[in-house]
């Protein structure tokens, strides 16, 4: 049993995520940050795919009540034992009655938080991911708070392995996010287009698990057309589409937004593109004004990388048995 003593911010219960609901409305969740997710995972003997919890931009504090081995990967938010630091991407033991607790964020915006038997609350539809703006899944729907007595497995993991550095991944400055065009770009004047790649974005506040906005590029211009019947007044606005995981709206035309893991499933915005999926994970550890360049890329290209970050996965998990 885990003790929340401060619960972080924004700190929730996150797998590998709900599949197969989408079509219903009900997004997939799961950790912003899969590669981490599962390295995390590793480390402390679990399959990749048990519950974490994944905290934002500052760590929780936590009592445990019997002994048992935690990881700490993702964002640098160093982990510390009765005050003691451990190291990230490490696996390390806490006996009974000890508390971990965490250091200020140096790098990154979310760490994810293993422990050996993995978070051990209900399964929803498939997973145990939080969705708190459907109060489904999760520790009772919602992110952890003050007083809550969190469920761990039963298991024995092993401390002191550690995954190199080689094997990790962390965006750059500026981060280049990779977009394969969408089925609405012919809506975008040639102009406007070349210099959405061109210019330089920076990551908003507004940005958490539902979706990541920027500003900082010049506003979309669009070509000119006939409206269809039954879609907005605003130049953006489609008769409701379906949004893939990763697409890019941009309302107005001014402030592109990709939408996350607890993302709506359709509505009125067209989609200028969409982020290939091996590069979602970089965007879960984007911080607020990082600066980001937009890369166009192929089908080919989109495939070619998301085979490179499978094969990635494969050496990790090669690495830590």
């Amino acid at each position: 049993m885990i003790k929340v003593l401060n619960p972080g911010l924004a700190t929730s219960v996150q797998d590998m995520g709900r599949h197969g609901y989408y079509h219903l409305g009900i997004p997939q969740s799961g950790g912003m940050d899969q590669l981490a997710l599962q390295a995390a995972n590793l480390l402390v003997g679990n399959p990749a795919d048990a519950a974490v919890l994944e905290a934002t931009f500052m760590g929780p504090e936590l009592e445990f009540t019997a002994d048992t081995v935690v990881a700490v990967t993702g964002a640098a938010l160093t982990p510390k034992v009765d005050g003691d630091a451990q190291e990230n991407w490490h696996s390390f033991p806490v006996k009974a009655g000890q508390v971990l607790s965490f250091d200020y964020l140096k790098g990154g915006a979310r760490a994810y938080i293993a422990v050996a038997g993995g978070i051990d609350v209900p399964i929803v539809l498939g997973s145990r991911s939080t969705y708190a703006l459907g109060a489904l899944g999760g520790f009772k729907g919602r992110p952890i708070a003050v007083g809550d007595e969190i469920p761990v497995g039963k298991a024995s993991g092993t401390a002191g392995r550690t995954l190199d550095a080689s094997l990790r991944r962390a965006p750059a400055s500026p981060a280049e996010i990779r977009v394969l065009p969408g089925i609405y770009w012919h809506w975008v004047t040639d102009e406007s287009g070349a210099r959405f790649y061109a210019d330089t974005w920076k990551v908003a506040p507004e940005a958490d698990r539902i979706g990541y906005r920027f500003r900082g590029g010049e506003p979309i211009q669009f070509t000119e057309r006939e409206r269809p019947f039954g879609a907005g007044s605003d130049p953006s606005n489609i008769v409701d589409g379906c949004y893939p995981y990763g697409s890019i709206q941009v309302p107005g035309g001014t402030e592109p937004i990709i939408l996350h893991r607890d993302a709506v499933s359709g509505g009125g915005y067209f989609m200028l593109g969409t982020v290939i999926s091996a590069d979602m994970d970089l965007i879960g550890q984007m911080q607020p004004h990082t600066p980001t360049r937009f890369v166009k890329v192929t089908m080919d290209q989109a495939l070619q990388a998301r085979a490179d970050r499978m094969a990635l996965i494969g050496k990790i998990k090669d690495a830590l048995g």
